[in-house]
């Protein structure tokens, strides 16, 4: 446009101007002198209007270079330059006059006008374009023949610069022309084709699967656009569209020809059919269907089809066969005779062999293996040179369905000939023979597939495995360390890209020739889907082995063999689990909803987002309560499964690993899967949450680590508050021995009871003073009432209860507060008196014990646990009156709980407890240095295990060992030694 201002500018008077500094003319001081001309246009003393700036632009300016050699001429000076050809085309009248009305718009501001304007000149006469293709640039003049195109809506024009764009090799421009177009001329078949053809070539697959059904909407049915289109389904996962298509063919193809092919009479014999569907493209459907698992309309597509290609297609009462005797092979000719049942008698029609084996598989994949493997039978008697790839598909087939025997022969003939082995067929012989259990014939089929391949990492691997699963460490380890070292790879493009004189950027399109390729380097939804049902099929292949090995390490008499490979197939299922994002989410408050959710419906606009945020509010503040419990149940969206495998399954294979870990002495990793699945978001329910913290609990309590027992107990109390269970197993947990002992006193388990046990007595005599916490979903004390507490243990206890909390907020977003105790609870009071037991604190043990004794009375075990508080707290020297706590002890003193007591009340469960009865008098007399009572009910708890001749023999034991020494101390060692071999030794 500043070419052609300057054809038409007027020049002002030379008082007006100044002369130029440098007689060179430069393109600062045109724009300069132009924009002194606007300036006094804008100025002037008169109207402005169109005319006159019409009137000012008509006027030419001169050439700057004649005005240069005037001057020169004038005085002398210099040489007169000889006049050069200017160059540009000269414009018409009517495109002169817009231009200055557009420039007057643009003086008056007024932009729309002037683009207007300038859009009208641009489209009546696009010059410029012809002066570039003068100076022999076709790429600038292409473009702008484009930007021109659009103001014209001319479809001829749009299929010129398509072509010419094609052959400049601008291949995204030219699909842009081409659907261009499109929009003006949607009838035009010849540009629809040109632009798949192009689009194919591209890559670009979306635009030419567009192109092809746009083709098909004016040819519907047609053959020869089907097998062009599809490829291109096929590569887009679009299988269901493919199957359609092809479906909708074959109809309209009977509908066409009713009676089939060879007996339709309406068939002329002068003139043939152009491209007609046959046997090809009833296999590809076929195809199709298998893929999709419809291995039910597969076979009814081959028998009818095959069936209609005879000439057939009237006899329907094939159909209700449900085995495929339609096609049976005839005794004479090498078939295997098959028992039919019913009135339709086998009909021995030939078969094409690939429309058999389409049979085969289908047959297979849906578990009917007679119909399978008699089809197949026949197919795998043909040449394997001719019909290799029929083989595999087969061998394939029976691989899938786990039938390892039939499928490994089928690649052992593969492989037996060079011209159809492969690494892949190698691959699943050793596969085969593996999960046949034959390891060293799988080894050594690996082995000469390194050897084939040095660079195959994935049969380095399975090699490895096996040396592992063999127990030879030492070549796997040497495997691993070879798969480590990765080679660089070659096939990067590392070119830099040229610049285009193309409207589009071409080198997008044409670097992506992998699946995989794309603008950002990551997978399409469509690979993500294909990959993920691969990863499902491995889960599935992987959890059926494990399934299948488990039994094999139970018992009395292991398979070590069998475990080791069990514990790599659950290895290899638990890190696929663990590896996965959505099952980790930041937030636990959500429930998985599989790998591809569904995404929720966007946002509204304008009015509606108002409206549809006050009609929700408006049902939240109605259905409040409504709303709530529905809350509290299962999210609807929720997935129960994961890779074709429950969650339940799941959780059985984590804690199956994590006690075969922990039997094997390998208790670290095993605790490490537990914890993390406490994390995962599909086991957020507090049912699968303490079922995964007893699992951690077992092992922790099998290899002697009792704190990690305590800890988890201690989640296990906060997270069933009020509840007795808790604290039983924490008991069970802690049953006997020094170290379990040390974790039963421990100061943190010591102040997190003592918490309980203020919230229960709240819970009865104050409960105004308890808070809901949502986040921990439990019951707090509120900061009120901390002044009633005890100053020796408000500071500590506060501190504790503030850690104790942290990632105790229950995950399974369960609302439900849980119901306050109506009465007293003697359990937590009960347990923290024990406590103090074991700490030998006797004098706060009797304190808590006489509470406990207070809600619970007939309860024996808090009345051996008063006597026990009375006897120790006689032994210590801070006693002022030892002998009045025995006296309680022998029930002497009526109101205080007793031994007696014990015993009367202990007896009611039966006669099996009087051993344990005996005992504990007997332990109490030791105590006290009674050793002539001791021996006597030591001895008497021996003799009624011994009478009763049962196999628990362990408060005898105990009894026995205590006995034994009484018998030592007082020199009765002949006694003791008759005790040892008795009932102390194994």
């Amino acid at each position: 446009m500043s070419k052609l201002k300057r054809t038409s500018m007027r020049t002002p008077s030379l008082h007006q101007r100044k002369p130029p500094s440098n007689m060179t003319s430069s393109t600062s001081d045109k724009v300069i002198y132009q924009k002194r001309l606007v300036k006094d246009i804008q100025t002037s003393d008169g109207v402005s209007s169109a005319g006159v700036l019409q009137r000012e632009w008509d006027f030419r300016v001169p050439d700057e270079d004649t005005f240069r050699d005037d001057l020169r001429g004038a005085s002398g000076i210099g040489k007169r330059k000889k006049r050069k050809r200017r160059i540009g085309p000269t414009l018409s009248h009517q495109v002169r006059a817009l231009i200055g009305q557009g420039n007057q718009a643009y003086v008056d501001n007024d932009l729309q006008e002037a683009m207007r304007t300038m859009q009208e000149v641009i489209r009546i006469e696009p010059l410029l374009a012809q002066c570039y293709e003068d100076k022999n640039e076709p790429q600038k003049a292409l473009q702008l023949r484009i930007v021109a195109a659009h103001l014209r809506h001319d479809a001829e024009e749009w299929e010129r610069l398509a072509r010419q764009s094609k052959d400049l090799g601008y291949h995204q421009q030219a699909l842009y022309c081409y659907s261009k177009l499109y929009s003006l001329d949607p009838t035009n078949v010849d540009a629809l084709w040109d632009r798949a053809a192009l689009a194919k070539e591209a890559n670009d697959l979306r635009t030419a699967r567009h192109s092809l059904l746009a083709i098909l909407k004016h040819f519907p049915h047609d053959t020869t656009v089907l097998t062009e289109l599809r490829p291109i389904l096929i590569e887009l996962s679009d299988f269901a569209l493919c199957a359609s298509l092809y479906e909708g063919a074959l109809e309209h193809h009977q509908s066409l020809y009713p009676l089939g092919h060879a007996l339709d009479p309406f068939l002329s014999k002068e003139s043939t059919s152009p491209v007609e569907f046959g046997l090809m493209e009833i296999l590809v459907l076929a195809d199709l269907y298998n893929t999709v698992n419809q291995y039910d309309r597969a076979i009814q597509t081959v028998r009818r089809g095959w069936r209609w290609i005879q000439g057939r297609a009237a006899q329907k009462f094939w159909d209700v066969c449900e085995d495929d005797r339609e096609y049976d092979l005839p005794p004479e000719e090498g078939g295997i005779p098959v028992q039919r049942y019913g009135d339709v008698q086998p009909g021995y029609y030939p078969l094409d062999i690939n429309a058999r084996h389409r049979l085969a598989i289908s047959r297979i994949k849906m578990s009917d293996l007679g119909e399978g493997k008699m089809h197949a039978t026949i197919v795998l008697s043909q040449d394997v040179l001719d019909y290799a790839a029929l083989f595999v598909e087969i061998a394939d087939a029976y691989f899938e369905r786990e039938m390892y025997s039939d499928a490994r022969p089928i690649y052992e003939t593969l492989g037996a000939e060079s011209a159809t082995s492969s690494l892949y067929v190698l691959l699943q012989v050793a596969t085969c023979r593996r999960m046949q259990g034959d390891l060293r014939q799988a080894s050594e089929v690996y082995k000469q597939v390194i050897e084939a391949d040095q660079s195959n990492n994935d049969a380095k691997m399975k090699l490895a495995e096996l040396y592992e699963i063999m127990d030879e460490p030492r070549k796997a380890l040497e495997l691993v360390y070879q798969g480590i070292v990765q080679p660089e790879d070659s096939n990067v493009d590392r070119t830099t890209p040229q610049p285009t004189a193309s409207l589009f950027d071409e080198k997008s399109q044409t670097r992506q020739k992998g699946k995989a390729a794309n603008k950002q380097g990551r997978l399409s939804l469509a690979e993500l889907k294909a990959l993920e049902e691969e990863r499902e099929k491995e889960v599935v292949t992987g959890y059926k082995r494990v399934e299948d090995l488990w039994p094999r390490i139970l018992g009395d008499h292991p398979d070590d063999q069998a475990e080791r490979e069990w514990i790599l197939e659950a290895e290899k299922l638990i890190d696929m689990f663990r590896e996965t994002r959505n099952l980790f989410l930041t937030t636990k408050n959500y429930d998985f909803r599989g790998m591809f959710p569904k995404r929720r419906s966007q946002r509204r606009t304008d009015g509606a987002d108002e409206d549809w945020m006050a009609s929700r509010l408006e049902l939240n503040e109605r259905d409040k309560h409504v709303r709530r419990g529905r809350d509290d149940g299962l999210n609807p969206e929720r997935v129960d499964t994961f890779r074709g495998v429950s969650f339940d399954n799941w959780l059985r294979v984590f804690m199956q690993y994590a006690f075969t870990l922990t039997k094997r002495g390998d208790h670290t990793p095993a605790e490490e899967v537990l914890r993390h699945i406490l994390m995962s978001n599909a086991y957020r329910s507090k049912e699968m949450q303490a079922t995964i913290r007893l699992a951690i609990i077992t092992c922790a309590i099998s290899v002697g680590n009792y704190p990690i027992a305590v800890e988890q107990c201690r989640k296990l109390i906060n997270t069933y508050q009020f509840n007795n269970e808790p604290f039983r197993i924490l008991m069970s947990s802690l049953s006997g021995g020094l170290r379990a002992t040390d974790s039963f006193i421990s100061s943190t388990l010591q102040k997190h009871l003592f918490r309980e046990l203020r919230l229960s007595d709240a819970a009865i005599r104050t409960p105004e003073v308890l808070k809901w916490n949502s986040s921990s979903r439990r019951y707090n004390l509120s900061s009120t009432k901390t002044g009633e507490d005890d100053d020796g243990t408000k500071g500590g206890d506060a501190l504790d209860e503030e850690v104790d909390d942290i990632g105790d907020a229950d995950p399974s977003g369960d609302k439900r507060q849980p119901r306050l105790p109506t009465k007293n609870n003697p359990m937590p009071v009960t347990i923290y008196g024990q406590l103090c037991l074991a700490a030998k604190s006797y004098q706060s043990a009797t304190f808590y014990l006489l509470h406990a004794y207070d809600y619970c009375p007939e309860d024996p075990m808090i009345c051996l646990c008063l006597a026990i508080s009375s006897i120790g707290r006689a032994m210590q020297r801070q006693s002022d009156n030892r002998h009045h706590l025995i006296v309680q002890v022998g029930a002497l003193v009526p109101p205080f709980p007793s031994l007696n007591d014990y015993r009367s009340i202990r007896r009611q469960a039966g006669d099996h407890v009087l051993p344990e009865i005996e005992f504990n008098f007997g332990r109490a007399f030791h105590q006290l240095g009674l050793h002539s009572l001791a021996v006597t009910h030591y001895e008497k708890a021996l003799q009624l295990v011994e009478s009763r001749g049962d196999d628990d023999v362990s408060v005898a034991r105990e009894a026995a060992y205590n006995l034994s020494l009484i018998y030592v101390t007082t020199g009765a060692v002949l006694l003791a030694d008759a005790l040892y071999r008795r009932w102390l030794s194994v």
